[in-house]
């Protein structure tokens, strides 16, 4: 069969079945993504004849004779097409892995942009907000340059990416983009039942067939200890509670064999010849029920058993603390709200599936590309379960395809490496879309009750929590997940007297995990719509509300038991002016409200506090090497997904120490790289890496001006790095005459080096304040957003456009899950959730344009002064949004998602909607 890509001729013989997307990508066009393989997410999408396609639906027989353009066709002559130019320059991407097939389909429209939404559905971006994809479009009808006006790409400027034009040509590698040969693939046999003992395995008939080389069951990994899939700096801060394959399983999906061949279809065949005999142990799905005595018990061994309180009820971690007279003040108070909020199971839908390739390198090491956030405890894990010393284990990631937390897990590079070990051939393990959704993680969800009293004043008098938060079938980030959730959502208040009480307990569920926000949002939900409610039975103004009763610089913040908090310092705070930027702009501008007598009109606002790095100390050690050429070479450990912090290091390099932005290289999330990073988490990118960098950068400076300063006779303070020299008082001398006369103690080669570290032993906190226009209307329980707002701490803004892209991708999953998204099972606990068709990831008509404002702070830790804002947006926006809607209809949410359906019976009182 012949056909055309790009204008160059193919010769192929596609299989019986086989779709475009996964001819192409044999052929080595590997910018046409992998995302959903249905249809849904369209970061596979094509031009055939000029028409843009989805390839995982399009058949690819039905190609002979036709002209395919992919996203590196665009690019002719190496020149990036106009689209593709208004992309790269217009921060129109964040993690890049759906843009091949974006800037693909919008190549192809004809016409004006009215109704680009809507033109646009199929392709879907989980990381932007849509915002400025929607400009970029418009923009790539009638180019115009965007981005930095500064030259040197400083701190403080809209600094390009230094992958954007091989993102918008889809050049730039993600983690099955680069070949490996002979590499074997992986596949996994899942369990039908939620909670069931294996009392057989049979595969001698997958053994049998032609092409397998493997088949690994429990039998084979149960000398390997138990660990958790969940990765922090301190592995105890997870249960033990997960073995590579089990013989017990408990939740539907997860991995009960895998089997390993020369391609997918022998592996998938031969995971359907697997015979399994298994005994139905009795489940539980229910998180109250779970941590009843007598409810079945999931890991018996891990249930803490030494705690009367907790002794076979399945509760892994609990906090009950307080301070003052909770009880006798919520009698007291003048005003006083109740009630219980819930939310649910929602899940990270970033459009790179998790996988990994892993292969025996040249020196005999085990090395393991993936996809992950945590490239450093990947490999502290791995190595401790093959018993191995970290040396003998190199674990690196390309560009990784979104996050959200779900890849600070180990989740698929435990059976790759067990597979290369016993195999001693390379192994590859890209999991699909609905591997995802079923043997992935979620976020937790939680019943959150609340008790909050106040005085006639408005002045708050006690605050009272009671929390439940369901991990699912294993335990990784369950107690990280319950203190956080419970932390600053509370403390961001004075009050007099406070108690939480809060448990994480084990079901049959899916596991929960690392999700953005890292708990505070669920929490954040209930006390923000528990307080709005207070506002409203007091008569007093929502923002009022929080001026009265929001810490300030001046106030500690507390532990539960009333203690300060030892590593949280005021580096700088903005709160007060979130809440003023926030009620200013939510005052102005917007959508006129819909007409008809069904619309109904509301304003809501929410606050929220979050800590600037993850506690118990956060880790980054960087390296800095300086080219007597000019040029930087940098190894840091954390990870690109879409944080942007290639970007910001680059900017952070370039204003320390003169260098161009486009001869700094880094290398960066590779084991190789650096001598340690704890990870791309807890929005560390910044705080953490980009600290440590700072401090490097900062001592090479300090070596180059001293050592100028010392062969002209100046002060150092009068010198300074500048491209291919160091200024010293009135002259420029090369930079090669410095490295030269440098103390030899810092030279490495020919140039000079420098480490810089950050320990995370000193947190900041920072704000974001959420604010929404929305009308409903009460016959169908629709909600149409008109306005919405955030106003946020960040500090010192490193990157403007980038920050603002970042604070709008997390308003825009925040809206999917406050209105749309949610995770269903049956009643055997089996998802009937697992695919973007039935999964409500917001299209771009869904998700409106958000007006972002910046306090003006500059934090102390911080380095320039800046603050971290990639989790933060998410926590404030599910209560705005349930406080718009309760105003609006009169009726409160007490649950997310506030679906169509819920607000209509809210709305027409069908349900209760009132806390007491």
């Amino acid at each position: 069969m012949r056909f055309q890509v790009n204008g160059a001729p193919v010769e192929a013989s596609p299989a019986p079945g086989q779709c475009l997307r996964t001819l192409l990508r044999d052929a080595g066009r590997t910018e046409v993504k992998r995302g959903c393989d249905a249809g849904d997410c369209g970061a596979c999408s094509v031009l055939v004849d000029g028409e843009p396609v989805q390839s995982c639906i399009f058949p690819a027989h039905r190609i002979e004779g036709r002209e395919v353009t992919t996203a590196a066709g665009l690019a002719r002559g190496g020149e990036l097409s106009p689209m593709q130019r208004s992309f790269a320059d217009g921060f129109a991407f964040q993690c890049g892995f759906c843009t091949p097939g974006m800037v693909v389909t919008a190549s192809a429209l004809d016409g004006a942009p009215d109704g680009l939404d809507r033109a646009m559905k199929g392709n879907l971006c989980r990381c932007t907000g849509y915002r400025p994809i929607l400009e970029a479009i418009e923009r790539g009808r009638a180019p115009e340059r965007a981005g930095c006006a500064d030259p040197a790409q400083r701190v403080g400027c809209s600094a390009r990416p230094p992958a954007a034009e091989r993102i918008v040509t889809g050049s730039e590698p993600f983690t099955f983009d680069a070949a490996v040969p002979g590499a074997l693939t992986l596949r996994v046999v899942g369990s039908p039942h939620a909670h069931a003992r294996i009392l057989s395995i049979d595969t001698s008939e997958a053994e049998r067939l032609p092409g397998v080389e493997l088949v690994l069951t429990h039998r084979d990994v149960a000398h390997l200890p138990t660990f958790s899939t969940g990765r922090h700096e301190h592995r105890e801060d997870d249960p033990d509670d997960t073995r590579v394959l089990d013989d017990t399983v408990r939740f539907v999906g997860q991995r009960v064999a895998a089997v390993v061949a020369a391609d997918a279809t022998t592996a998938e065949e031969a995971c359907r010849r697997i015979r399994v005999e298994y005994e139905v142990l009795p489940a539980v799905f229910d998180p109250e029920e779970a941590r009843r005595p007598g409810a079945p018990l999931l890991h018996p061994d891990r249930t803490p058993a030494d705690r009367v309180d907790e002794a076979h009820r399945n509760v892994i971690a609990s906090v009950h603390e307080g301070f003052g007279d909770v009880d006798a003040a919520l009698e007291a108070a003048h005003a006083r709200v109740s009630g219980t909020w819930s939310t649910s199971r929602s899940i990270h839908a970033q459009l790179e599936t998790r996988g990994a390739v892993g292969w025996v390198a040249d020196d005999g090491r085990l090395t393991i590309r993936t996809s992950t956030q945590v490239p450093f405890l990947v490999r502290d894990e791995l190595a401790r379960l093959l018993s191995l010393s970290r040396e003998d284990v190199r674990v690196f990631a390309a560009r990784v395809g979104g996050g959200f937390g779900g890849k600070q897990e180990l989740l698929c590079e435990d059976l790759v490496a067990v597979a290369v070990m016993r195999t001693g051939r390379p192994v590859a393990y890209e999991l699909n879309r609905n591997e995802e959704f079923v043997r992935t993680t979620v976020r937790h969800p939680m019943r959150v009750s609340v008790d909050v009293a106040a005085d006639e004043h408005g002045a708050l008098t006690a605050m009272k929590l009671d929390v439940l938060s369901d991990t699912g079938a294993y335990g990784n980030h369950s107690r990280g997940v319950l203190f956080h959730a419970c932390a600053e959502s509370m403390s961001l208040y004075r009050c007099p007297a406070r108690r939480v009480d809060a448990e994480v307990v084990y079901t049959n569920a899916v596991p929960s995990g690392a999700f953005r926000g890292y708990g505070l949002g669920q929490v954040v939900f209930a006390i923000e719509s528990a307080l709005d409610e207070l506002a409203i039975e007091l008569g007093i103004d929502p923002f009022e509300l929080r001026r009265r009763n929001a810490v300030t610089a001046a106030d500690p913040v507390l532990t539960h038991a009333g203690e300060p908090e030892a590593d949280l310092v005021w580096g700088s705070y903005g709160l007060d002016q979130c809440l003023d930027l926030a009620q200013e702009a939510l005052a102005s501008g917007g959508d006129p409200a819909p007409e008809g007598a069904n619309w109904r009109i509301g304003e809501g606002m929410a606050a929220a506090m979050i800590a600037t790095m993850a506690p118990f100390g956060h880790i980054s050690r960087v390296t800095v090497a300086l080219g007597p050429d000019g040029s930087a070479e940098v190894g840091i450990g954390t990870s690109e997904f879409g944080n942007g912090t290639t970007t910001v290091h680059t900017q952070i390099v370039a204003t320390d120490l003169g260098v161009p932005a486009d001869r700094i290289r880094l290398r960066h999330a590779d084991t190789d790289a650096a001598a340690h990073d704890t990870g791309a988490f807890a929005s560390a990118g910044i705080t953490v890496a980009g600290k440590a960098l700072h401090a490097a950068c900062l001592a090479l400076r300090r070596t180059l001006c001293e050592t100028a300063a010392r062969l002209v006779g100046c002060d150092p303070a009068d010198c300074a790095p500048v491209p291919g020299g160091v200024r010293a008082g009135g002259e420029v001398l090369p930079l090669a005459d410095v490295i030269a006369a440098a103390p030899e103690r810092h030279r490495h080669g020919d140039g000079l080096r420098a480490d810089g570290s950050e320990l995370g032993d000193r947190r900041s906190l920072a704000f974001n304040v959420q604010a929404f226009r929305v009308a409903v209307d009460v016959e169908t329980g629709a909600v149409r957003i008109l306005r919405s707002v955030q106003a946020a701490d960040a500090g010192v803004v490193l990157n403007p456009a980038q920050c603002r892209g970042q604070i709008e991708g997390g308003v825009a999953q925040g809206i999917g899950s406050a209105l749309y998204e949610e995770i269903m099972a049956d009643e055997r606990g089996a998802l009937t959730t697992q695919t973007f068709r039935t999964y409500r990831v917001p299209q771009m008509a869904d998700v409106p344009v958000t007006e972002v404002r910046f306090a003006d702070t500059s934090d102390e830790l911080g380095p320039f002064g800046a603050k971290s804002m990639s989790e933060s947006p998410f926590n404030p926006v599910a209560p705005a949004l349930a406080n718009a809607i309760r105003r609006a209809i009169g009726a409160r949410p007490m649950q997310t998602p506030m679906s169509r359906d819920r607000v209509w019976r809210l709305a027409s009182g069908q349900t209760g909607g009132e806390p007491a």
